[in-house]
């Protein structure tokens, strides 16, 4: 459990929150105590969830439905208000470990337990099946043990047998590793019963072996296997084999009944759960159950605060945060006020009382990097201006910019200044890699949310700077959209990576990421080139000699990757032939000519052009600066989206750094270029649909489309 933060509720529906107990996509979970006295859990869904009449409409059925679960080995629904802003629903809170916590810190469960725990969720998705609902989400975190069995929990994407699913069309739900082959491609049967049978199996796999029976790595690479490949279950105790492996049929048809499963693990008889857990857990459960009856009274939020206090609350903060970071500042230098051609300063609209907050940009302007600077700029100008254009905003934006020319004196210099600025809310920038550090530092400890766009912090970046929202994933991630091209796109059962260790680690990275997680479930093989060498022909003759099927560039250099390209043209090689984002750059077409032509690239970026939603942006970009968007351009413009989301979040008493720090890491924004939302713990980008593929094509990089579309 963690504290209540100061923008967190004292209270919901009568219950008294006493602590967090965890955040994600949809919404927050909470530890309260009941005007009964009872300890419960309250689960607080998003407002920007709530807002949608569909998901309200399914949250309300799905309330009535599991508020009739009686079940010993269900945790029932006890409150709800589906109308509440932010709707939630609260229920038993059982101080137990989850299934998945067990088994890592203890280890698999001796076969009498997992016996046990497999009859009793039977017996709980006979309940959950009978009163009309599908789980879809059975996985050993939802599974709490208790002392005389395990509780089922979270219904969080439960839906009416048959119904239409409440995400995208083309979204998968579920956790991959446990969601049933028929459902692991967009479009495919709707879920029903056997779908949880298929994830039960997979749940009671783990439980006895401690791995999960299609392997881990990526999920695209853990779907596949899903699909196609038989489950690895050759260390699971013997007298669980023919329950385990019928729940893991590929086709639904071909899974036993709920009673039929019961039958095969415990007989026709119940099951003797006396002490069904092994010691160690045992004392676990009564370890937590004895700290939960002795929790202490929460601290005041700013909530309590500020019912007492409204008047004087935010003004005493603001005044107090603004005297702090004037206090660090210097004359601010090198601030652009630059307006693009045909754009006019932000308007007020209709009401011209409405408040204005700031937004700042720190970009290369001037120096080595001014395209994709310059690229956020527009981005974020023609953002502000439709924003600025809409009758139903609640404030105004405007954009202050800063060029830092690319220079690290320079950029740490500006860093400083702009978080010394009481005015500016967020930070968009830097637009390179080496300028974060500095400027994350300073925003974080002036309380300012940063937004990274284009640049890449470390990986342990959003836990060294608290204030960081990065949109766009780590530098592993375009090895997701490669492995799902060479296994779904253009199936490679060998596959060759040409690691250039001349690139450092990222490269590394890359390189490591398709090893642990083969294209096809295949073989991948590596051929490092030497330090310093540039031997690529005796690369492609070994990797021809060991049958590769295709060939992926580990590398950053266009130069280099050109050189790979020749070389492979020169020996006839006609697989795909797949690199990274770094490499996609016009000096690769140019110094590979007609060997570049069908390479596959991964990026992060997105082609506005080829995005029907994105025309207007096109268009508006266009009569701007009569050219097409650059890179970044579209996911700048995202960006400003993201932050004014979050904004209209807050209440405006709250609209403030410290409200706006706090709010962004629990908006969700559907972008032109993909959707944004993040893990409420981590801070990290969540979701699959994050990265896209390119194809060369007569020269050009032709967009194929955002993964995991591409098929």
């Amino acid at each position: 459990m963690r504290p209540l933060l100061p923008a967190d509720p004292s209270a919901i529906g009568g219950n008294r929150l006493l602590g967090r107990l965890g955040s994600g996509g949809m919404g927050t979970v909470y530890l309260a105590r009941s005007p009964a006295g009872n300890l419960v859990a309250v689960k607080v869904i998003r407002a920007d969830h709530g807002a949608d009449p569909a998901f309200r409409a399914r949250f309300r059925r799905e309330a009535e439905a599991a508020a009739g679960l009686t079940g010993r080995w269900v945790v029932p629904v006890v409150a709800a208000e589906p109308e509440a802003r932010e709707p939630w629903l609260a229920t038993p809170f059982v101080p137990g470990p989850s299934l998945a916590e067990a088994v890592c810190g203890y280890g698999p469960l001796p076969a009498r337990s997992v016996r046990i725990l497999g009859a009793r969720l039977a017996e709980a998705l006979e309940e959950v099946h009978a009163a009309g609902l599908v789980h879809r989400d059975v996985k050993p975190g939802n599974v709490l043990l208790a002392p005389d069995g395990p509780r089922l929990i979270d219904f969080g994407i439960a839906r009416a047998a048959g119904a239409t699913t409440l995400t995208a069309a083309d979204a998968v739900v579920g956790t991959p590793g446990y969601l049933a082959p028929e459902l692991a491609r967009a479009g495919g049967p709707v879920a029903g019963p056997a779908c949880d049978v298929f994830s039960l199996g997979c749940v009671l796999a783990y439980a006895g072996t401690a791995r999960n029976p299609f392997g881990g790595g990526h999920a695209a690479g853990v779907v596949f296997r899903t699909v196609h490949d038989d489950p690895e279950l050759g260390d699971l105790p013997g007298e669980l084999l023919e329950a385990v492996s019928a729940c893991l049929a590929k086709g639904p048809e071909s899974r036993p009944t709920l009673a039929q499963l019961t039958a095969l693990l415990v007989g026709h008889r119940p099951a003797d759960a006396a002490d069904w857990l092994p010691a160690p857990l045992l004392r676990l459960i009564a370890d937590r159950s004895t700290r939960a009856l002795d929790l202490p009274a929460p601290e005041p939020t700013g909530i309590d605060i500020a019912e007492a206090a409204r008047g004087n609350l935010t003004r005493r903060r603001l005044l107090a945060a603004g005297g702090a970071l004037v206090a660090v500042g210097a004359p601010v230098a090198w601030f652009s006020t630059r307006k693009p051609a045909g754009s006019s300063p932000p308007q007020a609209g209709p009401d011209r009382n409405l408040p204005v907050l700031t937004l700042g940009l720190q970009a290369d302007l001037t120096g080595p990097g001014k395209a994709t600077g310059l690229a956020h700029e527009r981005g974020m100008r023609l953002a502000v201006d439709r924003h600025n254009a809409r009758t139903d905003a609640a404030f105004r934006l405007a954009l202050r910019v800063a060029d830092d020319g690319g220079d690290r004196a320079r950029a740490a210099q500006v860093a400083k200044e702009l978080a010394a600025d009481p005015a500016v809310l967020a930070l968009t920038g830097p637009t390179w890699d080496a300028a974060v550090p500095d400027l994350a530092a300073a925003c974080s400890t002036a309380g300012l949310t940063q937004l990274l766009v284009s640049a890449t912090g470390a990986e342990s970046a959003h836990v060294q700077w608290r204030t960081l929202c990065s949109t766009r994933p780590t530098d592993d991630g375009p090895v997701n959209p490669v492995i799902h091209y060479l296994t779904v796109v253009h199936p490679s059962r060998r596959t060759a990576v040409v690691e250039d260790p001349a690139e450092g680690d990222p490269a590394w990275r890359f390189s490591r990421s398709l090893q642990e997680s083969p294209p096809a479930r295949g073989s991948v093989s590596v051929h490092r080139i030497p330090e310093g060498g540039s031997d690529f022909a005796g690369a492609v003759r070994a990797l021809t000699e060991a049958g590769a099927e295709a060939v992926v560039y580990a590398g950053t250099s266009p130069q280099r990757a050109a050189r790979l390209a020749r070389a492979l043209t020169d020996a006839g090689f006609r697989g795909p032939r797949v690199g990274a984002q770094p490499v996609m750059e016009p000096e690769f077409l140019t110094a590979a000519d007609r060997a570049a032509e069908g390479w596959v690239f991964g990026a992060f970026f997105g082609d506005p052009a080829a995005v029907p939603a994105a025309a207007g942006f096109v268009t508006a970009h266009r009569a701007a600066y009569r050219e097409p968007p650059a890179r970044w351009a579209m996911e700048a413009y995202d960006g400003v989206g993201l932050l004014a989301e979050a904004l209209n979040g807050l209440g405006e008493e709250a609209r403030d750094r410290a409200g706006l720090a706090r709010r962004i890491f629990r908006a969700t924004y559907q972008g032109l270029a993909k959707p944004l939302a993040f893990d409420g713990d981590t801070h990290a980008l969540i979701g699959t649909r994050v990265s896209h593929l390119y194809r060369v094509e007569s020269g050009a990089y032709r967009y194929l489309g955002l993964y995991p579309d591409v098929t």
